[in-house]
């Protein structure tokens, strides 16, 4: 049996639904990631599960037990947000006590369980400082052990490392993998960095005005995406109109202006069915052109600009009759390691088996 249950949940303020019909579930021990840009209901779904709000038709389901009359206090749920949510008067040490204190534990039973948090969240040393004095990352390490001191059956983390730099970021991302697995909690997360959900997540929901667009796995959602929105917000991807020519154990994709490509079959498109084909610049091979390439889907075309980012380069090309293609290149030497110039003939190319068509 699932732990978290959404059945058939709606949400409306006013004319706007902010979630629409949504159903899913989550397992004991999962991390599970609510993923989409702004506005698309993912944060009004977490304060439904929180109990902050409710909604409007559905059911909220966790270990069996609907969640409709239960309030916030008493959900064996905690949320940890962006802000931090700290209080400002409390120390370190007391901060993450406050919830085990208003569960009425022993004196002794708070110390041992702080003295245990504080060290997963690797916080030792700072038990007596208050927030004023703490950098971001720490402040949110606090505000993730009191979330977690408890153990509570399911942890809600509401864009929790949005307001941190890069490399903080990406610090406290492997520390949430590494408690999430060793203190067995269920992580439902809410973000709208695409890099982050496919870093951390068991399992992503791709949501869209409201709905989910796809349910699944980072890597599957990645190489397999249902839908246009879900290849163009997950990653880079390449967007190329097509229509479908022949179909059989593969597909041959009309590009106008281009010509013909193969890509893998799709069950249920007939011939003639119109669409877009999509396929990462990591897929795209990047050659001079008077260099041979082995795969059947190859085209000239000419560098029309380039983006240097250390371990890579991607290149925009130019191809016959205006369209466009990006192609990923690794750097394997230091410094501004240009291949190809502005201007310069070159050749892209991809495998028969990469890439996929979509008509939605």
């Amino acid at each position: 049996m699932a732990l978290l249950e959404i059945r058939n949940v709606s949400r409306r303020f006013g004319d706007f639904t902010a979630v629409d019909n949504v159903s899913f579930s989550v397992e004991m021990g999962e991390f599970f990631t609510l993923l989409g840009p702004s506005g698309c209901g993912k944060t009004t779904l977490l304060r439904m599960i929180a109990g902050f709000d409710l909604p409007d038709s559905g059911s909220i389901i966790l270990k069996g037990m609907d969640l409709k009359n239960t309030p916030p206090e008493k959900r064996p749920v905690h949320t940890v947000f962006q802000s931090y949510a700290l209080f400002p008067h409390m120390t370190v040490a007391q901060n993450i006590a406050f919830p085990l204190r208003m569960a009425g534990l022993s004196p002794a039973d708070v110390d041992a369980k702080v003295r245990a948090t504080i060290e997963q969240v690797k916080l030792e040393g700072k038990e007596t400082a208050f927030p004023h004095e703490l950098s971001g990352g720490q402040k949110q390490r606090v505000a993730l052990a009191r979330g977690l001191v408890n153990r509570p059956q399911l942890l809600l983390l509401d864009e929790p490392l949005g307001a941190l730099d890069a490399k903080l970021r990406e610090q406290l991302q492997i520390e949430l993998i590494r408690l999430q697995r060793d203190v067995g909690v269920t992580f439902v997360f809410v973000t709208h960095a695409q890099a982050e959900a496919l870093a951390l997540s068991h399992r992503i929901a791709v949501m869209n005005h409201g709905r989910i667009e796809q349910l699944d796995e980072p890597d599957r959602l990645y190489g397999f995406p249902n839908s246009r929105f879900v290849a163009d917000f997950i990653g880079n991807v390449n967007m190329l109109d097509a229509v479908v020519a022949r179909t059989g154990p593969a597909f041959g994709l009309s590009l106008p202006t281009l010509g013909e490509v193969s890509c893998p079959a799709r069950e249920g498109v007939a011939t003639g069915a119109k669409g877009v084909f999509v396929i990462r610049p990591e897929q795209v091979t990047i050659s001079a052109a008077t260099e041979p390439s082995p795969h059947p889907n190859q085209f000239e075309g000419t560098v029309n600009n380039f983006l240097y980012v250390g371990d890579v380069t991607t290149y925009i090309v130019d191809l016959p009759g205006g369209q466009k293609i990006e192609a990923l290149l690794p750097n394997s030497g230091p410094g501004n390691a240009k291949f190809f110039e502005i201007g310069d003939p070159v050749r892209v190319a991809w495998n028969a088996a990469a890439g996929a068509f979509l008509d939605r």
